[in-house]
């Protein structure tokens, strides 16, 4: 358990600790922008390869047993979880590094409902498997996750202003971080179109992920 404690550790402090804080910019500064990209890119796959060994390795004791009820609530809330990554997929992002010029641009698909739909998506990905799950290594393991990237939206909202200030602030004004935050607050619209295909590919890829969980994973996602 302590292995993975450690990797979990590992996994937060090199994504809340480096890529989003001063840091970056000290390392930018020594290895050029696609460097710093190409390194952290690299300890981002060691750093998970060990979270998942270890998780793999660890005894986990079963801390609670969702009811019934639960495990059927957390199916749809998956499915959301799905239709916001195919989302983010298939719309550019504006806070990622040269694409600066889609601040300016209108906000379209899901960046109309958050500004950070691939980061809500993980954030949701990891709380159904925290509660789904109910053990203490999946408690570490999927909490890491979902700790990152609730705290890596405002992190990377803060590293796009200071990179923009005058974009950013257009386009902070038209999005939100909390799902349809803008919207109700009347900054924004849904353009239910645009949604159309997010929530196609999402759908069937939830689905599909349902069907083999179990050949997958070894366990079924439905509850039983």
């Amino acid at each position: 358990m302590l292995a993975l404690v450690l990797a979990a550790l590992i996994w937060i402090g090199l994504h809340l600790g480096i890529a989003g804080t001063s840091a970056r910019a000290a390392l930018v500064s020594r290895l050029g922008e696609s460097g710093f990209r190409a390194t952290f890119s690299l300890a981002s796959a060691i750093a998970i390869t060990l979270l998942i060994l270890a998780w793999r390795g660890a005894p986990g004791a079963l801390l609670w047993v969702p009811p019934r009820p639960l495990g059927w609530a957390l199916v749809p809330v998956m499915l959301l979880a799905f239709i916001l990554f195919a989302g983010s997929l298939m719309a550019r992002n504006p806070t990622a590094v040269g694409q600066g010029e889609a601040l300016s641009a209108e906000p379209q698909g899901m960046l109309r409902i958050t500004r950070h739909p691939m980061l809500w998506a993980f954030a949701l990905w990891a709380a159904v498997h925290v509660v789904g799950n109910g053990d203490s290594a999946g408690l570490v393991f999927f909490g890491a996750f979902l700790l990152t990237a609730l705290l890596g939206m405002p992190s990377i909202d803060a590293k796009v202003a200071a990179r923009d200030p005058a974009a950013w602030a257009g386009f902070a004004a038209r999005t939100s971080i909390l799902p349809f935050g803008a919207v109700v607050a009347g900054r924004n619209r849904l353009v239910w179109r645009e949604l159309a295909a997010p929530a196609l590919v999402g759908t069937l890829a939830w689905a599909a992920v349902l069907h083999f969980h179990p050949l997958a994973f070894g366990v079924p996602a439905l509850p039983p």
